[in-house]
């Protein structure tokens, strides 16, 4: 599950329309940001509740982080409110944020550091039950002494990891865990995959995309050249990932068990076309309106995924990944 700010309510819909199938069975999931709070909330619901219980508590984490922000100075415009637009474009905060994100650091402008969203987490996911749940996580955070991913696994999970996965670098500071300096997972891993397939049965993965991955027109503009470079820097991780374990299924070692593994993995991907017309600001609006907006659409992809390649589950892959890289 990629990493998107409150694009990642998206996942929340795909996900509620998921939990709805009960022949569905989670083994693992990988998140990065967004995906990986995402994944920590249905978990601790899952372990209160089965499927209903994991549905109601995404459902209570995206109203709390919509609820703490209703005094956010990120706000619509009320030009764009007319319009129907979810984009903070031609917010004035928003813009001389962005402006001020490239003169000042996080270090400057929040002393404190402190970030709204752990007390949310800390409220909202049981931690302790993390660490012996039958479904397995990984979450990716970037060192920044490196640039490498580290992925955590559930006995290491912590509000502290989960924000360090978040961390994007010019509105937070650096997230410390055991002495080491963490940033957003999507630098290194949007989601990192190979875990799932190391670690895991399964022979099905699932990709919820929330990034664009292609755009059909050329940006022009300063903010749309900024907008469409987090994509690509956000999508690369997960693209490599993607061409190596095409490469690999076609040079594995049969004979092994893991080669086996590699060779016979399963990929789909869940994303929507609606995705494409929001803009980078709109990462940050935690409106319910939009995050309800955006949860109605993952729902609508979901269901479409279903009725399209529910049958393929458990048989053929449905994201072609040789024609995905064809002539790369």
């Amino acid at each position: 599950m990629q990493g998107g700010g409150s694009h990642g309510a998206f996942t929340w819909g795909v996900l509620d329309r998921l939990l709805e199938e009960s022949w569905m069975q989670i083994e693992g999931i990988s998140g990065t940001s967004a995906g990986a709070m995402n994944a920590a909330v249905l978990v601790t619901g899952y372990l209160r509740n089965g499927p209903p219980g994991a549905r109601a508590a995404l459902e209570a984490f995206w109203r709390r982080v919509s609820d703490d922000a209703r005094f956010s100075p990120f706000r619509r415009s009320p030009i764009d409110v007319l319009l129907g637009r979810w984009t903070l474009d031609h917010s004035p905060l928003f813009l001389a944020l962005d402006l001020a994100a490239r003169v000042f650091s996080p270090y400057d402008m929040h002393p404190a550091g402190v970030n709204p969203l752990y007390r949310i987490l800390a409220d909202t996911v049981d931690f302790a039950q993390l660490r012996n749940a039958p479904i397995k996580l990984f979450i990716t955070a970037t060192r920044v002494r490196t640039g490498q991913g580290r992925v955590f696994r559930n006995a290491e999970l912590t509000p502290d990891v989960l924000l360090a996965s978040a961390c994007l670098p010019t509105l937070f500071k650096a997230v410390e865990i055991d002495g080491e300096s963490y940033w957003d997972g999507g630098y290194a891993g949007n989601p990192t995959i190979t875990p799932l397939i190391r670690e895991c049965k399964s022979n099905d993965t699932l990709l919820v995309q929330v990034n664009p991955v292609e755009r059909a027109e050329t940006p022009r503009s300063a903010r749309d050249i900024i907008s469409r470079l987090n994509e690509v820097a956000f999508n690369a991780p997960l693209l490599k990932e993607l061409r190596m374990i095409s490469l690999l299924r076609q040079a594995a070692d049969a004979g092994s068990d893991e080669g086996r593994h590699w060779a016979t993995m399963r990929i789909h991907r869940i994303s929507s076309p609606a995705m494409t017309a929001l803009g980078y600001s709109s990462k940050l609006n935690a409106e319910w309106a939009f995050l309800t907006m955006l949860r109605d659409e993952g729902r609508r992809a979901a269901d479409e995924f279903l009725r399209q390649h529910g049958d393929a589950l458990g048989v053929r892959s449905t994201l072609d990944l040789n024609q995905m890289f064809d002539g790369v």
